[in-house]
C-alpha cells in the first residue's frame, strides 16, 4: 500500500515539475538570453529516475 502511495506522489510531482518547465519557459528563455541557464531539466531528470525506479 505504502508503495501504491510513493509511486503515485512521484508520478504526481513527475507531472508537476512538467507543469512548472512548461510555465518557466518565458523566464527561462530571457535568462538564457542573459547567460544563465535554470536547472530545470535536472531536475525533472532526477524525478523521472526516482519514479522510473520506483515501478514495480
Amino acid at each position: 500500500m505504502i508503495t501504491r502511495v510513493y509511486h503515485a506522489t512521484l508520478f504526481a510531482l513527475y507531472q508537476l515539475c512538467i507543469v512548472i518547465g512548461i510555465v518557466a519557459m518565458p523566464l527561462a528563455l530571457a535568462a538564457r538570453q542573459a547567460g544563465v541557464t535554470l536547472p530545470v531539466h535536472r531536475l525533472l531528470a532526477n524525478v523521472e529516475r526516482a519514479y522510473d525506479a520506483s515501478r514495480p
